[in-house]
């Protein structure tokens, strides 16, 4: 009989140690397993989730820059957004010149928050409309697939280079000014006049006469009014975004430059003692821009983001679309980290415990090891039955705790998140602000989404990570059990 026939032959007639080892890989396999399946799924939904955010930067100050105590930060000047768009990391990028005009007549959607019953239209404290600046004939929001063209058509080179006054509206402030694809549409304006004794008020202003070329429609998420009953910030936040989406109209950098020119002089003209009584135009028409960097991917973020920094200057940083995953995500990434060290300790403990057992095993086994040795078996088969019976027990119990460990993660994991105990982290949401303007119309991001996204199942990340960690973790188990054969003297075992 060889040392694979005594081996299969020794794993079927001690069936109560045979079960004991299997009961034990199989627990602590469970244990690998459920660890693993985690990880693998929390891994997936960070992946699906910034794909889904998009691979988009910008170049911002530092919220947490210090404006009293320093000067206020140079404005970035195009040669910087240019030399950072020239890293390899970027597909493309582009740069935006914004305006914010104030109007009377133009009807913009406001922030719903629960207390009209409706989106409400037209006049309110004061209805602002954003003018979107680009450089590019199909801006990034467009190509990204973050806002869709439903009608017309996107910018010509010449419209970009002379500064035409053509706009892409939204379809839902389209419709309710009753205007389409190929109508002069007139942006009336409101000038604010400021007063120290009496309420401040707003009179006409100028008009600004816009082509419309095409008509769009952002992503927005599905809010629920039971969520602003209940103060939810996460409801109030989305509200803000979606109503800046519908209120943003794209048109070419020049032209937004120009208007925001014409706007503040008239503001200027309308009270001049509000701004030292001299219309600085110089400072006015001074180029501020928002850039916007469309990676090739989600996982270059953190690369782009490290040598980009130190292209800008000190008091910038660079904001990813991703980072709002890292903000909203606080629950996967907890779970993330228990799981990781679950699986630690689950290795460890299944190291120390199989080699235990199985050399408490073959301390009751020396005398029939001793008569292979003495017999003139070479230590090698003896070594390689041990292997053999103990790579047997392990596939079986390793291929049960597969299926089952895969539901137990699932279980544990859904538990844990439906618990108070990742609650802290799920609820960065409501620390978070939405008013980074590059983003204003990227599709947003909540607790909520994530969790629904998370889900355990079988992968074949799962099964090689699994089978590769349990096969690793009893071979080394081994090392203990093979010592104890390799010193094994069958003289004085015989005697």
């Amino acid at each position: 009989m060889n040392f694979i026939q005594r081996a299969l032959a020794s794993v079927t007639r001690r069936k109560g140690k045979s079960l004991i080892l299997f009961l034990v890989i199989f627990i602590l396999g469970n244990v690998i397993a459920g660890a693993i399946a985690i990880q693998q799924s929390t891994a997936n939904v960070e992946k699906k989730m910034k794909n889904d955010l998009g691979a988009t930067a910008t170049a911002e100050i530092d919220p947490e820059f210090d404006w009293e105590t320093s000067e206020a930060p140079e404005n970035l000047s195009e040669e910087t957004i240019q030399e950072i768009g020239n890293l390899s990391y970027v597909k493309e990028y582009d740069y935006s010149v914004r305006a914010y005009i104030n109007t009377a007549n133009f009807k913009t959607m406001q922030p719903d928050y629960g207390d009209e019953g409706g989106v409400v239209y037209g006049n309110s404290e004061q209805p602002q409309l954003e003018l979107v600046g680009t450089n590019l004939e199909t801006p990034l929001s467009f190509s990204d697939k973050i806002v869709d063209l439903v009608d017309g058509r996107y910018f010509t080179a010449e419209e970009i280079a002379n500064g035409a006054q053509v706009g892409i509206f939204s379809k839902k402030v389209s419709e309710e000014n009753g205007f389409s694809v190929g109508d002069q549409v007139v942006v009336d304006s409101q000038n604010y006049i400021y007063s120290e004794t009496e309420e401040s008020t707003y009179e006409k202003g100028i008009d600004f006469p816009v082509e419309v070329i095409g008509i769009f429609d952002p992503q927005v998420i599905e809010t629920k009014q039971e969520d602003s009953e209940q103060g939810n910030q996460q409801f109030f936040d989305q509200v803000y975004v979606e109503a800046t989406q519908f209120n943003s109209v794209y048109m070419p950098n020049r032209a937004v430059q120009e208007i925001n020119v014409q706007y503040w002089r008239s503001q200027f003209e309308a009270d001049p003692d509000m701004y030292g009584g001299e219309f600085d135009e110089e400072e006015t028409n001074q180029f501020y821009a928002t850039p916007n960097y469309q990676l090739n991917s989600p996982e270059d973020v953190e690369a782009f983001r490290q040598e980009a920094e130190t292209l800008l200057p000190s008091a910038y940083i660079i904001r990813a679309s991703t980072d709002t995953y890292d903000e909203v995500g606080g629950s996967m990434k907890k779970l993330s980290q228990i799981s990781g060290y679950v699986v630690i300790v689950a290795v460890i403990a299944t190291l120390v415990i199989i080699s235990l057992v199985v050399v408490l095993f073959l301390r009751d086994r020396k005398h029939e090891l001793g008569i292979y040795l003495a017999i003139g078996e070479h230590r090698r088969n003896v070594v390689l039955q041990i292997l053999i019976e103990l790579l047997i027990i392990s596939i079986i119990a390793m291929g049960l705790s597969l299926v089952t460990g895969n539901f137990l993660g699932g279980s544990l994991s859904e538990s844990l998140l439906q618990s108070d105990m990742l609650a802290s982290n799920g609820n960065n949401m409501d620390n978070m602000s939405y008013y980074y303007d590059v983003f204003a119309n990227n599709p947003t991001l909540t607790a909520d989404q994530i969790q629904n996204a998370y889900e355990v199942t079988f992968s074949m990340g799962y099964i090689v990570t699994f089978i590769l960690t349990g096969l690793l973790t009893v071979f080394a188990s081994a090392l203990l059990p093979l010592i104890y054969i390799l010193r094994l003297n069958p003289k004085k075992i015989m005697m």
